[in-house]
């Protein structure tokens, strides 16, 4: 059976939980931050480090924390119900020398997957057009703005401290994977 439609998510702050990075922030910057804390996506601010300093860090650790990471509460219910209908694309901005350790996540987790995209960057665009997706699921705002304007297609952005400015109407903010479920079976109702 052909599947109908084509589905892209973000892996980090999206299917995994938004929060994976907070622990190993404050063990390894010696802080005592939450998730709530975080209201901008670009971390040395509330780290009070450098943006080299954050990127050593990262290069350092990234792999092991990818590799630990929990996932977003509700995302596997979600994933593995539009896996038979939908093909399914990830396309992350971890580099490409993250794909093992980002596959066997995936098959350790059980989830459902036709296709992984480490593009290395957040400049998505592209990469959306070229799998042709028809939505998009993500947690950074400024990529899911210019998705949905770029591509003209519904992104579901989800609701994290750091992503609270408006969006374009094409912007679907919801709480969980829940909230989404419930509005892509509304959206596809609405696409027949």
């Amino acid at each position: 059976m052909k599947k109908s439609r084509v589905f892209g998510f973000d892996i980090d702050g999206t299917v995994t939980d938004p929060a994976t990075f907070v622990p190993y922030l404050n063990k390894h910057f010696n802080k005592n931050i939450t998730l709530d804390d975080i209201t901008e996506y670009d971390l040395t601010q509330v780290l009070g480090v450098t943006s080299d300093q954050f990127w050593q860090w990262l290069k350092e650790h990234e792999g092991h924390i990818y590799s630990k990471a929990d996932l977003a509460l509700y995302a596997k219910n979600a994933l593995h119900n539009w896996k038979e209908n939908h093909k399914m694309v990830y396309i992350s901005a971890r580099g490409d020398h993250l794909y093992d350790v980002t596959e066997q996540w995936f098959q350790a987790k059980k989830l459902p997957y036709d296709k992984i995209n480490l593009i290395g960057s957040h400049d998505k665009i592209n990469a959306v057009k070229d799998h042709m997706l028809d939505i998009f699921f993500e947690d950074k705002h400024d990529n899911a703005c210019d998705i949905a304007e770029e591509c003209k297609i519904p992104v579901v952005l989800f609701d994290t401290p750091y992503n609270r400015l408006s969006a374009p109407k094409n912007v679907i903010r919801v709480e969980n994977w829940n909230e989404a479920t419930h509005w892509v079976e509304q959206w596809l109702k609405n696409e027949e």
